[in-house]
């Protein structure tokens, strides 16, 4: 039976990843801040809860993120930038997934392939930015970007069949996107976590490293 460790699982898109998995026959392990106490912002929760895990996975995946924290929203101007809305953005959206990975080698299989993803979006791509704005939430999204690729490099030196890469899931239609999806094409978590497993599904270790959205397409850097 193939096994997952799911971060972020009580959210929209990580619960929905759980009950997908978990559908097709996987052995699935959940691990949220709600339920388990992972907070991804603290590296001293990340070490204690990811310490305590054992044995390897077939998929890991960093669910966890968010476009609004503490009900500041992304910046429409330079003028709205502030060092702790910035400073909220990269702890949860880069340095948290950066955290988590310090502990893919131990739990990722050495003999046969295996997957670890995190979400990342689509604005955090500096050649597809055509319309500025949202500069924090843009920025911690690329400098995730920068830490899948580079973990997926040092990754294929231990571990020859890893595919470690950035998924942009679209515009998932749960409360804490609501607000900013209007005129957008929105899926519902489930068909957004279909999506997902689907695409990584595909994927094959001559990937590792890149930027996929849910459909599979390249996303550039």
């Amino acid at each position: 039976m193939k096994k997952a460790l799911i971060l972020g699982a009580s959210g929209g898109i990580g619960s929905a990843l759980v009950e997908a998995l978990r559908g097709s026959g996987w052995c699935v392990t959940g691990l949220s801040r709600s339920v388990d106490g992972l907070d991804v912002t603290d590296e001293t929760s990340v070490d204690r809860i990811l310490g305590a895990v054992d044995g390897t996975f077939d998929l890991m995946f960093v669910a966890t993120g968010a476009l609004e924290i503490a009900g500041q929203g992304p910046e429409k101007s330079l003028r709205e930038i502030s060092a702790q809305a910035m400073q909220a953005q990269f702890a949860l959206n880069c340095t948290g997934p950066a955290l988590v990975l310090r502990h893919a080698a131990r739990l990722l299989p050495r003999d046969r392939e295996c997957r670890i993803a995190a979400l990342s979006a689509r604005v955090g791509s500096i050649g597809d930015n055509r319309l500025g704005g949202w500069y924090s939430y843009r920025a911690a999204k690329a400098a995730l970007n920068q830490i899948m690729h580079g973990a997926a490099i040092e990754l294929k030196r231990t571990h020859k069949q890893s595919i470690c890469v950035a998924l942009h899931p679209g515009t998932v239609a749960t409360s804490l996107t609501s607000k900013y999806a209007s005129g957008r094409k929105t899926v519902t978590p489930p068909e957004a976590a279909g999506n997902l497993l689907r695409v990584l599904d595909g994927l094959t270790p001559d990937e590792t490293g890149l930027f996929f959205d849910w459909s599979g397409a390249r996303v550039e850097w």
